[in-house]
Parts: structure tokens; C-alpha cells; sequence
């Protein structure tokens, strides 16, 4: 699923929170082992294989499409992201910048309160 698909950013947020929905009764452990095992990220750096940079400065959302681009973990990594820092979220993970997690993070606790009949987990 690509934003470049969908006619604005929020139709792509709200496609994108349906998406996790798979992942609602995934233990938290579970995610984080997905995310360390797979995570781009977490290879890139633990194996200091970081990409070269062409110099130029990139915002968080450019550099999350670079890192992120194909990686398998990154619904993973978004659905534990969204779970454990929430509106409070920074960084990038799940190839989205704080600002477009944010964002995510009211369409996700919407779907997951009437998921579980107005609870959030």
C-alpha cells in the first residue's frame, strides 16, 4: 500500500489503520520479536550498513521511504509503535513521520474502541 494510491493522506491513514486490524491480538512480544528479526532498520544498523546519503538533508518522511521501502516488519513495527508510545510517538517507524503517526494513532484508537465494543486495549 503506497500514500501515491489514494487521493489524499487521510484516505491512506484510514486504509492503512483497516490494515493493522490483522494485528490486534498479536502479543506485544510477538511484534517486537517480528520488528528485531525483520525490521530494516534494526539490520541496517545492527550490521552498520547504514545507506549512503547523498548529503542532502531528508525529512522524516523521506528517510523512512528510503529505510523502509520493502521491509517486512513495517506493519509490525507500526502496530507496536502505536501501542506503546501513542500520541507521544517519535522518530519514524512503520515508514511514517511523528506528525502522520499522530494522525494514524485517532483513526487507529477509533477502530480498535469499536472493535472491542467502545474498550481500547
Amino acid at each position: 500500500m503506497n500514500p501515491n494510491d489514494f487521493e489524499d493522506f487521510p484516505d491512506y491513514l484510514t486504509a492503512l489503520a483497516v490494515e493493522l486490524d490483522r494485528y490486534a491480538d498479536v502479543p506485544d512480544e510477538v511484534l517486537e520479536h517480528i520488528v528485531r528479526r525483520d525490521g530494516s532498520c534494526v539490520w541496517l544498523y545492527s550490521t552498520r550498513s547504514a545507506p549512503k546519503w547523498t548529503g542532502d538533508d531528508l525529512s522524516d518522511r523521506e528517510l523512512a521511504a528510503v529505510i523502509c521501502a520493502g521491509c517486512t516488519a513495517k506493519l509490525a513495527c507500526l502496530e507496536l509503535e502505536l501501542r506503546t508510545a501513542g500520541p507521544f510517538t517519535l522518530g519514524v517507524w512503520g515508514a511514517l513521520s511523528e506528525d502522520d503517526r499522530r494522525a494514524l494513532f485517532a483513526i487507529w484508537c477509533a477502530r480498535r474502541a469499536g472493535r472491542n465494543g467502545g474498550e481500547q486495549r
